[in-house]
């Protein structure tokens, strides 16, 4: 037994199907023990793309996704994406390689201080000097990525804790030279033998039951209270965020909630595709009116960040009824009427238990709905306007058209993807996957691979502006090595344009933000995957078309969508 079978045993216990990773030598028994437990080894380009591809696998499956790096630059290129699962509240368990326990601080390949380095992003820190205690380490890891507010945790392994015993010995021998005949030479021996004993020696179970996780429920008076407060609006709103997405096995609980409840419902992260598109408690536009008119506000998972105004636009008399499992997050920027700490579809659905004597508030949201109609009317017209090149509005209804009722939607990408995000609609609970709060570009090729490994039936998109395609378009190879045949549709407008459109009108100069238009479809077609083009309006559906039948051969495509300027954003700028 060495520790990268221990360590794919607690994988498989945890019911973990794939693990992400970049290979290196301090890791290669972990992914070796992998393979041989049947748990699918996804080897990347990148290895922040190794974390982003487990925290995908974590949002849609409710398990901890795990990501395996090597020691040194392996575990400081994966710093982003932590950071990233950590502001998103997601499971994700980061297992880094390290210099051997012996020769740490020494100047062994790749050894540096990497607690120094990763502990202020994580969770929690563990390390292992003893193969005994690696077991009960990885159940805290799993654990503590799971439990209260979900986040990054990250296990330091060091190499001479993964390989066998006597592969290290004769490494270390090796290495440390063998005992001679002198007394420090002895010594040195004497030293080194007893550190290995002490490296094997002891068991390999953990201590204590870890198996159970609960969510945070919340308080019946807490409850009761929100209940009193929601049964005397007349202007209601609720706002469901990623976090009330969290267990996963609930969502159609969650759903059935909502729909006993029966007030008006804006979705945003993670919980579009909650409900479908057309429900009738479902609104998409406005929400930013909605809230300043709403005499309630009910949040569920939603901070009051940058987002959502700061909370600038709910008003002081207006009732705000918050859950969230962090207690920092429930209280940021404004003190709730009515707060619970609690995971936000428990309390939803305690909630929804006294629903039988609320009121049903068909007036208010009729008039939410027919904005949302004006606008959908308005965004449609828009995107008949001609440009140069094509409209990305007409791409991204394009997009939208093509959807099947099974497909993920990833979004990687400044204003061609948040123009999408109000055209393209997800069809289903779980299909959507944004980076989240942190804002970070370069999610695309590692949360398709993640989302893929979790659903490997549903149709992978990547939605992605033409600037940040370019920090993981060499996923594109590692989906055509691991036949992963995800469709990625580039809105290609040769800029940064989202940073473009407030430089320009701030401080009247372009400079950093102008890309050429590449031809990404023969990047693509360089890794091995498909390239096609969209040059004018009436090739959209044509093009997307071929892209799906040749996803459907098994093979990944990448559409390059020559775009154009709209005025559809302007002056849209968050901070």
């Amino acid at each position: 037994m060495n520790g990268g079978a221990i360590v794919a045993d607690a994988m498989a216990r945890r019911g973990v199907g794939a693990l992400f990773t970049l290979c290196g030598g301090h890791i290669s028994p972990i992914l070796v023990e992998a393979k041989r437990r049947g748990i699918r080894v996804i080897d990347v380009r990148d290895e922040a793309s190794a974390v982003f591809a487990a925290d995908a696998y974590a949002r849609l499956t409710g398990v901890p996704g795990v990501a395996a790096v090597t020691a040194g630059p392996g575990v400081t290129n994966t710093l982003t994406a932590v950071t990233n699962a950590r502001l998103a509240q997601v499971p994700v368990v980061v297992l880094g390689g390290a210099a051997a326990t012996i020769l740490k601080g020494r100047g062994a390949l790749q050894d540096i201080d990497q607690s120094a380095v990763v502990r202020p992003h994580v969770k929690w820190f563990g390390t292992v000097q003893r193969l005994g205690a690696l077991a009960e380490a990885l159940e805290r890891a799993f654990v503590s990525a799971a439990e209260g507010v979900p986040g990054p945790v990250f296990l330091e392994c060091p190499v001479d804790v993964l390989y066998d015993e006597a592969t290290v010995r004769e490494w270390y021998a090796e290495g440390l030279g063998r005992p001679g005949r002198s007394l420090a030479s002895r010594a040195r021996g004497w030293y080194v033998d007893w550190h290995l004993r002490r490296l094997f020696a002891g068991g390999q179970e953990p201590s204590m039951d870890f198996s159970h996780v609960p969510a945070p429920s919340p308080e019946a008076p807490t409850v009761d209270e929100a209940a009193r407060a929601l049964a005397r609006a007349e202007r209601p709103v609720v706002v469901v965020g990623s976090q009330a997405m969290a267990r996963v096995e609930a969502v159609s609980a969650l759903r059935d909630a909502l729909e006993r409840l029966g007030a008006p419902v804006y979705c945003s992260g993670m919980a579009r595709g909650l409900l479908p598109r057309e429900h009738e408690l479902l609104r998409r536009h406005g929400r930013g009116a909605a809230i300043r008119e709403a005499d309630l506000v009910l949040l569920a998972g939603v901070p009051l960040d940058f987002r959502m105004g700061y909370g600038a636009g709910i008003g002081r008399r207006t009732t705000l009824i918050s859950a969230n499992r962090d207690p920092q997050d429930l209280v940021r920027n404004r003190r709730p009427t009515v707060a619970a700490v609690a995971d936000p579809s428990l309390f939803l659905e305690r909630l929804s238990d006294r629903a039988d004597a609320l009121p049903r508030w068909v007036e208010w949201g009729s008039t939410l709905a027919d904005r949302d109609r004006a606008r959908d009317d308005e965004i449609t017209a828009m995107a008949r306007a001609s440009t140069e090149f094509v409209n990305p509005l007409a791409v991204c209804a394009g997009v939208d058209r093509a959807l099947d009722d099974d497909s993920i939607l990833v979004l990687d990408g400044g204003d061609f993807v948040a123009s999408a995000s109000y055209v393209v609609a997800p069809r289903r609970p779980l299909s959507f996957l944004d980076p989240g709060v942190f804002g970070t570009l370069g999610v695309g090729g590692g949360f398709a691979l993640g989302a893929a490994a979790a659903r490997p039936d549903a149709q992978v998109w990547i939605l992605y502006g033409d600037g940040s395609a370019a920090f993981s378009l060499a996923e594109f190879d590692t989906m055509v090595r691991h036949k992963i045949p995800a469709i990625a549709v580039i809105g290609n407008d040769g800029g940064w344009t989202q940073i473009a459109r407030g430089q320009r009108k701030l401080l009247n100069d372009p400079v950093g933000t102008e890309l050429r238009r590449s031809e990404y479809e023969r990047v693509a077609e360089g890794y091995g995957a498909v390239g096609l083009r969209i040059e004018h309006p009436d090739e959209i559906d044509e093009v997307l078309a071929a892209a799906k039948s040749e996803a459907a051969a098994g093979k990944p495509v990448v559409v390059n969508a020559l775009i154009g300027a709209t005025t559809f954003r302007d002056g849209s700028m968050s901070m």
